[in-house]
């Protein structure tokens, strides 16, 4: 009985070394934009804001943009003001006003 060794056709396949699929490069060539230099000097999300609103640009692409902009403009349910965050806060300002801390005493320099 065999143990171990090399098996033939064994292990995770082996990927091509373009990753991009042809969809996306035939979308860049029919539309004739440049994507790698944003016109006007816009932000990401400006970029992605802008071509979302545009009525011209493919369905599929707009739809893409909105997928990727809505983190950016919609914080997740879990994220942001919690109790634990509101804790936090609380503590940092409970040491102040008359429950400060009192200031060091002052050192005599002879």
């Amino acid at each position: 009985m065999a143990r171990g060794g090399y098996r033939a056709g064994a292990g995770r396949p082996k990927k091509s070394g373009n990753n991009e699929t042809p969809e996306v490069k035939g979308e860049v060539e029919e539309s004739g934009e440049n994507l790698e230099f944003p016109p006007e000097d816009l932000t990401p999300l400006e970029y992605m804001l802008k071509i979302m609103n545009d009525p011209t640009v493919d369905k599929a692409r707009r739809d893409r943009m909105a997928v990727s902009a809505a983190p950016f403009m919609h914080p997740r349910k879990g994220e942001g003001a919690g109790k634990k965050n509101e804790r936090e806060a609380k503590a940092k300002t409970a040491g102040a006003g008359r429950f400060a801390a009192s200031p060091p005493p002052l050192r005599v320099i002879k």
